[in-house]
């Protein structure tokens, strides 16, 4: 009966468009939990302060749902082929934003997954989560077979690279585990750290406070002067140390998942464009996307950044 469920959830997952899919048992991971309290404990959260609040429930999975028997995780691809504004060379926007915010469609995709497993199994309980909910979601893909943990902190699987979005479904009933992936396929490769302008990356961690994903989505201040220099031609997330990873290289398979495919009023913008964008314009444009997570005064700023460090290209 367990193995029936267990391919029945499988099976569901890949119906609704999960490429990968894999079950992990609950329990406590210390090294884990040790991992994420050094890492905080040590300022490398910066200004995410929510971390820092739900660290017992990020830490532990019977914190945030005692019932917990087994996360079911699963990954969607998210890549799509490369277009102009990957060569625009004064304006950069991160891949996973081109298209619709994926919390929207992951999670809904997820809670359609719960209600396909309590109609199979009545009475389960179930909660779902995305990268907002307190949970150690890389660790739940490794122990669900999904991947590794590459040096540059992302999940990498050996079929679609990094190029995924991760989610699961936690539920109160035993199901047959997969196996932990346990092999590191980074092996002597430094590329994705050698790549990063800010050093934000040491082998496996990342500073957020050196990053420019974070510099220009959940950092809220002023840019300093380096701050500025470092955002370089992206004005939303980075993908630096994606784009260069050898497992990323070879494992471009284009999503099928028409939400993901680029919005060109996103992708098409020169820096013209985006100096001109009004609050109304943000409004319209990101109402359904990612990009409206840095706000318009955070976006706006980060446009300010990138016209600096043109103009300073141009004079040198």
């Amino acid at each position: 009966m367990i193995s029936e469920l267990t391919q029945q959830i499988k099976d569901f997952a890949r119906n609704l468009g999960f490429q990968k899919v894999g079950v992990a048992k609950a329990e406590e991971h210390p090294e884990s939990a040790a991992r994420l309290a050094n890492w905080l404990k040590t300022g490398r959260n910066a200004s995410m302060h929510w971390m820092e609040k739900r660290k017992e429930e990020r830490s532990n999975i019977f914190s945030y749902f005692p019932d917990a028997k087994s996360i079911i995780s699963v990954g969607m691809n998210y890549f799509t082929e490369n277009n102009d504004q990957v060569h625009r060379p004064t304006v950069r926007i991160s891949r996973y934003s081109w298209g619709i915010d994926y919390h929207i469609l992951i999670k809904g995709r997820l809670l359609k997954l719960a209600e396909k497993i309590r109609a199979a199994k009545p009475g389960t309980k179930a909660i779902v989560c995305v990268d907002t909910a307190p949970v150690m979601e890389k660790v739940w893909a490794q122990q669900a077979g999904l991947g590794w943990q590459g040096k540059h902190t992302n999940l990498i699987s050996m079929d679609y690279g990094s190029w995924l979005f991760l989610g699961e479904v936690v539920i109160d009933q035993k199901l047959d585990y997969d196996k932990q992936f346990n092999d590191d396929l980074c092996g002597t490769c430094s590329a994705c750290i050698d790549a990063c302008p800010t050093n934000a990356l040491t082998d496996y961690a990342i500073d957020a406070s050196k990053c420019i994903s974070y510099l220009t989505i959940e950092h809220r201040d002023k840019f300093n002067q380096n701050e500025q220099r470092s955002v370089q031609e992206w004005i939303f997330g980075c993908d630096l140390c994606q784009d260069i990873c050898p497992w990323n290289i070879k494992k471009q398979i284009i999503s099928e998942e028409p939400m993901f495919q680029p919005n060109p009023k996103i992708t098409k913008r020169s820096l013209s464009d985006w100096l001109i964008l009004t609050e109304e314009d943000f409004k319209s444009i990101f109402k359904c996307s990612a990009m409206k997570r840095s706000k318009y005064t955070g976006l706006k700023r980060n446009i300010a950044a990138v016209k600096g460090n043109v103009n300073t290209i141009e004079i040198d």
